[in-house]
């Protein structure tokens, strides 16, 4: 080895002459110390050149090449680097001297974030709590596996949605979570920020609601040519039109699907003052869920079930301190929140009432059923009190032609609650457009902080266990063929072996077919619940599983939403994956509370169309972090002993 090598210089490279060196620190002296000191080669820029070389050893020539700065300079701050003691250097035989992190872990312990402005996505490994809670509040985390890095999308909706009062805050808290400034995402964000001021409702001294414009021009050019006279009755001015009573909702849908966020400062009834105190304290997520509800006014708090919503939602009743709507999908789920309402807050029984097929109570907190609340011979009975807050549970219903009628009940406070509000008619941007922003938390965090149990999700492919089903199968097409293949006669023998495996776990099975359901149900000698059994057989049965005098049911579509089984540590998925994203959801949700060891078992039978549906329908359990396995049964509730990691 030469003594060049040894001292540091590479292969095939020399020293600048005298004149050129001091031409450069001639370039040099005009700088400032603060300039020079921000210029030095830090560990951070050693490890983004390591990254972009694919490798943790790397010579001053790369460091130089990757970094786009002089060799020399390369040089001097690498051995400036080694002098603090945070690379090492090595001398090669044959190679030039490499230079290395003196504590390799680093490379794999440390936080990185790699932003693609492009694609308006940013790219973290490692991410630590503060750079995830500065990411929510302008950026959507559309895959949390951590396998590749947490994947987060920068969305129009989440930019005009920003808790933040001016665009110069916002591009603070961005600079503070990416670590750096980007100036390309920075002017796209800044577009969308304008976007979303460019058109509030108001209330007129008169009483009548406005439709108010920046400018003449985003009058004309967009709010004119979308809306029409079931909208607005007459221009009051260049820039204000005079709206039809009854038609804020599908002006602000018109204009949010024309890239134009309407805010709504409108002077709603609050209705009358009903002073309320949660007797439970909040977590710290739901308090800031609390907090971005009180800011704006309406919302919906997003979060995987067990994660509180219910209690966030109470929090925010608590805020407005004002009489209150809940809109529930059943009036099982209306039982339970007249329950909660009462345990968990200082009102007494006499202040909560429920309005649905079986009561008929309207009290200062009311809980209703969307269908009630939509039919015409109701709805005088919700539209003649003032509300200071109407709460949507499980409002990604809300689209729907039946739920939406609901929305037009207007209040001052608007919320929403959902695990997944996601359609498969892609009409989930209406949700925010007639209820309010999505207000949540990644679901990982959730997980990793202990607040949410991540259950272990496992498809499982069966074989058949009735040759007579496989020809039937073979012989049928379309939805039959699906049917025959969520209804094969194996599962029987795989749940039976699940349960077994699993002896002391309170279980949930899951079917889509009522004759299936009463199949298993009789193999399995447990009751079967679904939407033919009478609701007070149906409230016995899940206050016997609440009370662990029950450990079994099998469960039709029924148990999707609206029934808290906190206590159910094990699901199995029998038959039901033709079914929704959402769906996939609510029954892996089933498991998700703080306690742990909570598993999931989707069964799909082997070679059938099902093991497609299995991996679609939970693919977005896996981006939101969740690990889910693969599993080949060979014969009735045996495996092959091996799986695969999405």
């Amino acid at each position: 080895m030469t003594d060049e090598r040894a001292s540091g210089e590479t292969g095939g490279e020399s020293h600048q002459p005298d004149d050129q060196a001091a031409e450069a620190d001639d370039e040099t002296a005009e700088e400032t110390e603060d300039e020079r000191e921000d210029d030095r080669l830090t560990l951070a820029d050693f490890h983004d050149a390591s990254q972009e070389a694919g490798r943790p050893v790397l010579t001053a020539a790369a460091v130089a090449r990757t970094l786009e700065i002089p060799s020399e300079k390369a040089r001097d701050a690498l051995a400036d680097l080694a002098g603090r003691g945070d690379v090492e250097r090595l001398s090669v035989e044959t190679d030039p001297v490499v230079w290395y992190p003196s504590e390799l872990e680093d490379l794999t312990d440390r936080e990185r974030v790699v932003v693609f402005p492009k694609r308006r996505e940013v790219i973290v490994d490692r991410p630590d709590q503060f750079t995830r809670a500065q990411l929510s509040q302008f950026a959507h985390l559309a895959d949390g596996n951590g396998e590749q890095g947490y994947r987060y999308v920068v969305r129009p909706e989440d930019i005009w949605q920003a808790p933040h009062d001016s665009f110069d805050t916002l591009a603070r808290t961005m600079r503070q979570a990416l670590g750096q400034r980007s100036e390309a995402l920075e002017d796209w964000v800044h577009s969308q920020w304008d976007r979303a001021h460019q058109f509030r409702l108001t209330t007129h001294e008169e009483g009548y609601t406005v439709l108010e414009a920046k400018s003449p021009e985003i009058m004309g050019n967009v709010a004119r040519q979308k809306l029409d006279e079931e909208h607005v009755h007459a221009p009051i001015s260049d820039t204000e039109d005079w709206v039809r009573e009854g038609s804020e909702a599908a002006i602000k849908r018109l204009l949010y699907e024309a890239g134009y966020p309407v805010q709504d400062h409108r002077d709603l009834e609050s209705g009358e003052d009903l002073p309320i105190d949660l007797e439970i304290s909040l977590r710290d997520y739901q308090r800031t869920w609390v907090d971005r509800f009180a800011e704006g006014g309406e919302g919906v708090f997003v979060g995987p079930p067990g994660s509180g919503k219910t209690i966030a939602a109470m929090g925010a009743m608590a805020h407005v301190g004002g009489e209150t709507l809940v809109l529930v999908p059943s009036r099982d789920l209306a039982r339970q929140w007249a329950d909660a309402i009462e345990e968990y807050t200082s009102l007494e029984p006499h202040q909560i009432g429920q309005y649905h097929g079986g009561r008929k109570q309207v009290r200062p907190v009311t809980i209703a059923t969307y269908q009630i609340a939509g039919m015409d011979r109701h709805r005088s009975l919700f539209d003649d009190r003032e509300w200071g807050l109407v709460v949507f549970d499980e409002c990604q219903h809300v689209p729907s032609d039946v739920y939406r009628r609901s929305t037009h009940l207007q209040s001052r406070h608007r919320l929403g609650l959902s695990a997944s509000p996601i359609r498969e008619d892609d009409r989930q941007t209406e949700i925010f457009t007639l209820v309010g922003p999505p207000i949540g938390t990644d679901w990982e965090a959730l997980f990793e902080a202990g607040f949410v149990a991540e259950p272990e999700l496992e498809i499982r492919y069966v074989p058949w266990g009735d040759e007579g089903q496989r020809n039937a199968y073979a012989s049928a097409d379309g939805q039959e063929r699906y049917r025959i293949a969520a209804k094969n006669r194996g599962k029987v023998d795989d749940v039976r072996y699940l349960l077994s495996a699993h002896p002391d776990a309170k279980a949930l099975v899951f079917v889509d077919y009522l004759e299936q359901g009463r199949d298993l149900a009789a193999a399995l000698d447990v009751p079967f619940l679904s939407g033919e059994t009478p609701h007070h057989e149906r409230r016995r049965l899940l206050e016997e599983f609440r009370r662990n005098e029950r450990d079994l049911l099998v469960i039709s579509r029924v148990g999707d939403e609206g029934i808290d089984l906190p206590t159910a540590d094990l699901a199995i998925v029998a038959s039901g994956l033709g079914g929704s994203r959402r769906q996939g959801t609510q029954r892996a949700g089933r498991t998700m509370r703080p306690a742990g060891g909570a598993l999931v078992y989707v069964l799909a039978t082997r070679g059938t169309r099902e093991e497609d549906f299995a991996r679609k329908q939970l693919q977005h359990l896996g981006r939101k972090g969740m690990t889910i396995r693969e599993q080949t049964v060979e014969t009735s509730g045996e495996s092959d002993g091996s799986d695969a990691d999405e």
